[in-house]
């Protein structure tokens, strides 16, 4: 077994050696440039697969027997759904005071109830604040901010099976200062 492996680890360092020791050749010429022949497109289309905007999620969450529908909570960007796999979102957040979201959970007993939690739970030397933990009860068209507004950094949110109702939810408090 050791010869074996001497010898695998010699034939590697042959070809490595082999490799590093090609010279570069020259450049092939540019081709020449001229009209684009527009029949070559025609059967292309453009497709949005946004959210357009960058940044960190540390929310998400799917359906049971939904197997195309999202969510995603971004940390400075609100709430977005898809219910195509991804090839379209919708922002759902966007008229809330606060974009920070650091938790989000669906109801598995009504898929209509959606919670989350502002402010990102990821500590780190620059994050954004909440305040509290908002409801939906309409599959994200309206939202209600449902307590713990001084809590700032919520890291997690979970929903009793049997009572969409009730929620758990981990509220880290301020990450610099005073806590709530």
């Amino acid at each position: 077994r050791t010869r074996r492996l001497r010898a695998l680890a010699l034939s590697f360092f042959v070809v490595a050696a082999g490799i590093a020791s090609v010279q570069p050749q020259p450049a092939a010429a540019e081709p020449q440039s001229g009209p684009i022949d527009a029949s070559l497109f025609k059967a292309m289309r453009w497709r949005g697969i946004g959210p357009y905007r960058g940044g960190r999620a540390l929310a998400v969450a799917g359906i049971s027997g939904e197997p195309g529908t999202f969510y995603f909570g971004a940390v400075a960007g609100g709430v977005w759904k898809t219910i195509d796999s991804g090839a379209t979102w919708k922002p759902l957040f966007d008229s809330q005071p606060i974009s920070s979201i650091g938790a989000l959970a669906v109801a598995t007993s009504n898929h209509n109830v959606i919670y989350v939690g502002t402010g990102e739970g990821a500590l780190r030397g620059n994050i954004t604040f909440g305040d509290g933990v908002y409801k939906s009860t309409d599959g994200g068209k309206t939202w209600a901010n449902v307590g713990l507004r001084d809590t700032r950094q919520i890291g997690a949110l979970t929903v009793d099976p049997k009572n969409p109702h009730i929620v758990l939810v981990a509220a880290l408090g301020a990450a610099f200062g005073p806590k709530a």
